[in-house]
């Protein structure tokens, strides 16, 4: 008699057939088991938050580096106008403030959420350092963004309600307060960077003990200014770039023109204070952070009689050396010790587990180093372009310039990209490790906000920088088409079109 088990079994292995899988060799079991739990050691919960933060704070430092700028800009273009009364200078108001909205919007969204994960992530650096942290950060708000927010909304639609002076005072308030807010903010950084005016606690508090040294850090004048010019560079390089783009289309765009030319007179002034204060700001990086600066220089042996300069290489972690490196003898002597025999100490003279992951931090100061340097030929080119009389009749030069507008943001990025990985593996520099800043978290959870992160940042903030792209794809001004603000509308007589007194027919921008 027919069993009915054996209908719906494997008649080998006596198994459900719906459910046969394939017998896998122990070897391979064991195998797989081993790379999985890989797998999951390098994404620990550490890990997963330091991605996480890295992601959000990357997508946030580009409005602040634009809206920094840029309200200053406007508080230019508004002076300007009030004592020329050139037209042109209000037109480029009213066009830039709708870009500085939007980015000063989303810089708003992308901070917020910072701000959340050191409750959530780093609770415990939240605990530790909080007593000194926590009241900086709440000056920021207090003054700085209250600051903005109060005179934004005048700054935007209040000029032609509350007059010409106040308008004027208002936009030099958000202006203000944009540089207010990026002190505080680095202040806070720096401090991190470089502690001091503090005391610790039996239960491992932070607790504030001098707030001047606190505020004034020693590496928080050196940080400001560097951020500060790096923004007004940036965001030259993005008026300078939108500017170049509508002279290719039309050399005789009035507001084109202007635009162009104050963003290269600010990158040909800018750039070499911003190489300069780059200097300083690595000599004093030398003294307080001297393995950030061996990564940097990707020096991991000591040289007694004078270090090279590594221009570029292949950091060979395991070998602990520099493969195909292009160097100059003794230059980084001559640069951070400003002598060409001065000894420089290499990785080598520090302990392995307080090294800092050399390779991001090497490629990512060349990176920033590098395009410092291209904007400085692009100042020098538009320098020489002015000077010939040939600054809004050089095509290559306005293509250059296109191509340079983004690049304010990554310098920026590299440029925080060496600093923060650079003073790892510290939250607070020699005191409090990033390790023990964690909060109890488990890692599916922090990967879960991670994706979450991830989809709606570039599904937010994509459709804002699409959305900025656009309005800056638009020319300054409508065409001047001859016409007043409205029709005259005569009884019995189609509406037409006032022609103005001075307009001459067969203008350029005359209506088709």
């Amino acid at each position: 008699m027919c069993n009915f088990g054996d209908l719906v079994t494997d008649p080998v292995n006596r198994e459900p057939l719906g459910n046969h899988q394939p017998h896998l060799p122990i070897a391979d079991i064991e195998d797989r088991a081993k790379r999985t739990d890989i797998m999951l050691d390098s994404f620990s919960a550490e890990t997963l938050a330091r991605i996480q933060f890295a992601f959000t704070v990357s997508f946030h430092i580009i409005f602040p580096a634009l809206s920094i700028g840029l309200a200053s800009f406007l508080a230019v273009l508004n002076g300007l106008w009030m004592k020329t009364r050139d037209q042109t200078y209000l037109t480029l108001f009213n066009y830039w403030k709708k870009i500085f909205a939007v980015a000063f919007g989303m810089g708003v969204v992308s901070g917020i959420v910072m701000s959340y994960q050191f409750g959530t992530n780093w609770s415990v650096f939240s605990d530790k350092a909080g007593p000194v942290v926590g009241p900086l950060m709440a000056y920021e708000v207090l003054s700085a963004f209250f600051l903005e927010a109060g005179f934004l909304g005048i700054m935007l639609f209040g000029r032609e309600r509350v007059g010409e002076k106040l308008h004027m005072f208002a936009t030099a308030m958000v202006a203000f307060g944009t540089l207010m807010s990026a002190t505080w903010i680095l202040s806070v950084n720096s401090w991190m960077q470089t502690p001091a005016g503090f005391s610790i606690a039996e239960n491992g508090q932070f607790i504030p003990e001098d707030w001047w040294q606190i505020v004034f850090n020693p590496s928080f004048p050196y940080r400001l200014v560097h951020m500060v010019l790096a923004a007004f560079l940036t965001t030259s390089l993005v008026v300078g770039a939108v500017g170049a783009l509508h002279l290719l289309r039309d050399r005789s765009d009035q507001e084109a023109r202007r635009m162009f030319s104050m963003a290269m007179w600010m990158a040909a002034i800018v750039t070499p204070l911003q190489i300069y204060a780059g200097d300083m700001h690595g000599l004093n990086t030398l003294e307080y952070q001297p393995a950030k600066v061996m990564a940097m220089e990707g020096h991991y042996e000591s040289h007694p009689d004078g270090a090279p300069l590594i221009l570029f290489g292949i950091v060979n972690q395991a070998e602990r050396q520099i493969d195909y490196a292009l160097e100059i003898p003794k230059l980084s002597s001559l640069i951070l010790k400003h002598s060409l025999n001065a000894p420089l100490d290499g990785l080598d003279t520090i302990p392995d587990d307080e090294e800092p992951p050399v390779a991001i931090v090497f490629y990512s100061f060349r990176v920033m180093v590098g395009l410092g340097f291209a904007m400085l030929g692009l100042g020098l080119w538009s320098l020489w372009a002015r000077y010939r009389g040939t600054l809004f009749t050089t095509p290559w030069l306005h293509r250059a310039a296109i191509l340079m507008g983004p690049t304010g943001f990554i310098a920026v990025l590299a440029g925080w990209i060496t600093t923060e990985v650079g003073r790892q593996p510290y939250t607070v520099y020699g005191l409090l490790r990033t390790s023990d800043s964690l909060a109890p978290v488990a890692a599916p959870a922090v990967a879960t906000s991670l994706v979450a992160f991830i989809i709606v940042y570039f599904f937010v903030f994509g459709a804002g920088t699409y959305y900025l792209l656009q309005m800056m794809n638009k020319r300054p001004a409508t065409p001047r088409l001859g016409l007043r603000d409205g029709p005259i509308r005569t009884a019995g007589i189609t509406p037409a079109q006032q022609i103005e007194e001075d307009f001459t027919p067969g203008e350029k921008d005359t209506a088709q």
